[in-house]
């Protein structure tokens, strides 16, 4: 586990990938005023048994289905750490797998390999709901964002918020009803020269992400400051 320094607020993250950590993210929750425990699943950290001593979950992508104990046996205990805070109102941000991992364990469903892939940036569209969204108000309406998935949300949780859509795949954010629970598709921590590293191969989506890059910091600083701002109100009352 990889720890930042003390802070008012900490945020447990599971990193389920070499290669899927905060990314970008790291230093905007840390400029939130976030503490950062990352634990290195994938690499055997153990997951903790419950959110004791920290006031956020962060849960990251990874090439997995959300149940998928079999080849990913820490699965199991973040899952029990989303339900943890999904009943306690502890913030939850999932990305990718932990956006899937969010909707499942509140209800919802995921599917392997459903719809087309996307990979790359990828234009966004948002929806009604997320004018009066903490996070998502106020952004453009339809920003880009980078993706690599073949997995997909086929169903949001009952009364879940409907935040953000894109052409290929309807499920692009969600927030639970009632709980400062987020879960998104695409991956707000990345950075255009991260799809390099997942295909080199693959040059014209690098090109493209490029050319958006300086409009999608500006968005996902938004909104991880927003997010790292309801962790630490919820601390101080």
């Amino acid at each position: 586990m990889v720890t930042s320094p003390a802070t008012s607020a900490n945020a447990l993250v599971i990193q389920n990938t070499p290669n899927g950590g905060l990314g970008r993210w790291e230093a905007w929750l840390r400029e939130g005023g976030l503490g950062l425990n990352v634990v290195a699943a994938y690499d055997g950290a153990p997951v903790p048994a419950s959110l004791t001593d920290h006031q956020a979950l962060v849960v990251l992508g990874g090439g997995y289905l959300p149940d998928e104990d079999d080849r990913a046996p820490w699965l199991a205990a973040a899952r029990a750490l989303v339900r943890e805070a999904v009943d306690r109102g502890v913030p939850v941000f999932g990305i990718c797998l932990g956006g899937q991992m969010l909707a499942q364990v509140a209800g919802g469903a995921v599917a392997g390999s459903h719809g087309r892939p996307e990979f790359g940036s990828t234009a966004l569209r948002l929806r009604t709901p997320a004018t009066e969204d903490p996070l998502f108000q106020g952004l453009p309406a339809a920003p880009t964002a980078i993706e690599n998935h073949v997995d997909a949300i086929t169903a949001l949780p009952p009364g879940a918020h409907w935040l953000v859509e894109s052409e290929n795949c309807p499920y692009q954010a969600f927030r639970l009803d009632d709980a400062p629970a987020w879960g998104v598709q695409f991956h707000p921590e990345t950075t255009a020269d991260r799809i390099r590293h997942w295909n080199p191969a693959r040059v014209e989506p690098h090109r493209a992400a490029m050319a958006d890059e300086p409009a999608a910091v500006e968005v996902w600083h938004t909104v991880a400051l927003r997010f790292a701002a309801q962790v630490t109100a919820r601390a101080a009352a």
